[in-house]
């Protein structure tokens, strides 16, 4: 028996991007290792990568996820 049920329709209202077919769905139409969301819009969605991109430049600038200076540790 299957511990999760698998989806095979959408909710109308969520929103999701496609990274397999570079493209927005409503209701989850691709699985969901292929894509980001839900988003509460379709603009949202469009705007995932975008979106993505700001947040992972945000977490390598942070200083709170750097213990140690890059190139320098002793980690042999």
């Amino acid at each position: 028996m299957a511990l999760f049920k698998k989806r095979t329709a959408g909710k109308p209202g969520e929103w999701y991007y496609c990274l397999q077919h570079k493209k927005v769905e409503e209701g989850p139409e691709c699985p969901a290792k292929d894509r980001f969301g839900p988003y509460a819009s379709r603009e949202e969605a469009t705007q995932a990568m975008e979106t993505a991109r700001e947040r992972n430049l945000e977490w390598e600038n942070d200083p709170r996820w750097h213990d140690a200076p890059r190139g320098g540790g002793d980690d042999a």
